[in-house]
């Protein structure tokens, strides 16, 4: 693979405090990382499908690794999890907004998260994810995790998967991906993702 560090993730260990997740720093080598971040889109805050965005050739080829079995085997082992056959889902963020990163599980209907940090060395303190142990206190967490260097940061969702990031304003990238738990919930998504990505561009002209 030209992008993805399959052997560390194999090797990364799966925490279960308070949820089952994995964090694994430098899936991205520096070579690959720079090139994404140098041809990453620039986005308006929230979150956008990959149809309602002109993904440049270096990172839909990035995208093209985690869509293929290796990655899925992967994660599939790593979890303990069946995905064969779900659908997937992708989003992109590159903006963050001081209201986005409240506390929240994830919905229902997705099964793994994965989120792909692409942003250089992380040197403030609002924005980094959390992996919290109840969804009332920000401050009680297992881990902080900088959302730099091409970290990836991995969990099976569940009612207990509180996690969330203290305020920040300005460029946080990173590419979403969600095992769902049936194609009308991927397109639910989609469609609201949508939606709201072109509200913004109106709003933008």
């Amino acid at each position: 693979m030209n992008h993805l560090n399959i052997d560390r993730f194999e090797k990364a260990e799966l925490r279960s405090d308070p949820f089952e997740y994995t964090v694994v720093p430098g899936f991205l080598s520096t070579s690959s990382l720079n090139k994404i971040i140098s041809a990453y889109p620039a986005l308006k805050g929230g979150s956008y499908p990959l149809e309602s965005v002109d993904v440049p050739p270096t990172v839909q080829a990035l995208i093209d690794e985690m869509d293929g079995p290796e990655f899925e085997r992967a994660i599939e082992d790593k979890f303990d999890v069946s995905l064969k056959g779900q659908p997937k889902m992708y989003s992109l963020r590159g903006y963050c907004r001081r209201t986005d990163g409240k506390m929240h599980t994830d919905s229902k209907d997705k099964i793994i998260t994965v989120l792909l940090y692409l942003n250089q060395d992380w040197n403030e303190e609002g924005g980094k994810l959390r992996m919290l142990r109840s969804g009332t206190d920000l401050d009680d967490y297992s881990e902080e995790v900088p959302p730099d260097n091409g970290t990836l940061l991995v969990f099976r969702r569940s009612d207990k998967s509180w996690h969330g990031h203290g305020p920040f304003e300005g460029k946080r990238c990173s590419i979403q991906m969600n095992w769902m738990v049936s194609e009308g919930a991927r397109g639910f998504h989609k469609l609201r993702h949508s939606i709201s990505a072109k509200v913004k561009k109106l709003t933008a002209a």
